[in-house]
């Protein structure tokens, strides 16, 4: 079985993960969108309801499954059996940054990285800017899907 982790906080999760992740299912058995937790950060959505979030998305789709996870993103892959990270390019700069990661970890892992580019429809979203738009109330929900919705 091919499964490939898509790591991030998808804080909120937006139109260009849900590109990537459903590009990804075509070319993976099980695609498993993995929330990091990192305490050191504040998060405008809480953990629970960035991982509705998701499943709601994918309510329909069985290969997708939502988990979140503490530490080194290789280290969740090797205890759960999975071979491959999944992260989607936007620009040149993500590019690089993600580049040096994926390097980082197939050192630390025998790990591989795919790279999707996103849709040129969504290659401008970014959470930081959702979450701006939405402090500003502004209408993010041109740049999420239906399940992300602020109370």
């Amino acid at each position: 079985m091919k499964r490939a982790l898509f790591p991030g906080s998808f804080d909120p999760l937006t139109l260009g993960h849900l590109d990537i992740i459903k590009r990804g299912v075509t070319l993976f058995d099980e695609i498993i969108v993995a929330i990091g937790v990192n305490a050191d950060k504040k998060y405008m959505f809480s953990l629970e309801e960035r991982q509705q979030f998701i499943r709601d998305a994918f309510k329909d789709e069985p290969k997708v499954k939502v988990v979140a996870y503490e530490g080194l993103t290789v280290d969740f892959c090797q205890k759960n059996d999975v071979d491959f990270i999944l992260r989607g390019l936007r620009n040149p700069a993500d590019f690089e940054f993600e580049k040096a990661i994926a390097h980082t970890n197939r050192d630390l892992a025998p790990i591989e990285t795919v790279f999707l580019l996103t849709s040129a429809q969504t290659s401008y979203i970014a959470s930081s800017i959702v979450r701006d738009v939405i402090r500003n109330n502004g209408d993010y929900t041109l740049l999420v899907p239906d399940s992300v919705r602020v109370k």
